[in-house]
């Protein structure tokens, strides 16, 4: 998708779709578009909310942090003033293709549905028990 405002001597932005050929070209528009709502929700997040104001050190600190700024931010507006939503007339719906038959997530037990019986074990060479063996 290129676009070509009116006036420019050469197109300003392009995107480059997965999307299947039969989505309608509304609904690419929007999605290519929909950056700029995350942005600007992210933007509110760090300035209105302190998101961008976390000091600690580790991740669970962040983690904590940014939970709760998320949820601050999920119930500020209630009355949709602040961040209105989108008209349900413009929901999209995309579908997801089908797995493949021989598909097994990752983590997943094997084709058995039960534990491996057999573990994998490289058992390290101790070099203590044998006061001769090179360093």
């Amino acid at each position: 998708m290129i676009e070509w405002p009116k006036g420019e001597a050469e197109p300003t932005k392009y995107w480059l779709s997965t999307l299947p050929v039969e989505t309608k070209i509304q609904d690419l528009v929007r999605l290519g578009k929909q950056r700029w709502i995350i942005e600007r929700d992210y933007e509110e997040l760090k300035q209105e909310l302190g998101l961008g104001h976390f000091e600690g050190r580790g991740w669970r600190g962040f983690h904590h942090h940014a939970t709760l700024c998320i949820a601050a931010y999920g119930s500020w507006s209630p009355s949709g003033a602040v961040f209105p939503p989108p008209p349900a007339a413009d929901q999209l719906e995309l579908s997801l293709p089908e797995a493949p038959p021989d598909f097994r997530p990752r983590g997943a037990a094997g084709p058995q549905h039960a534990a491996q019986s057999v573990v994998d074990r490289h058992v390290a060479h101790d070099d203590r028990a044998n006061p001769a063996a090179p360093a």
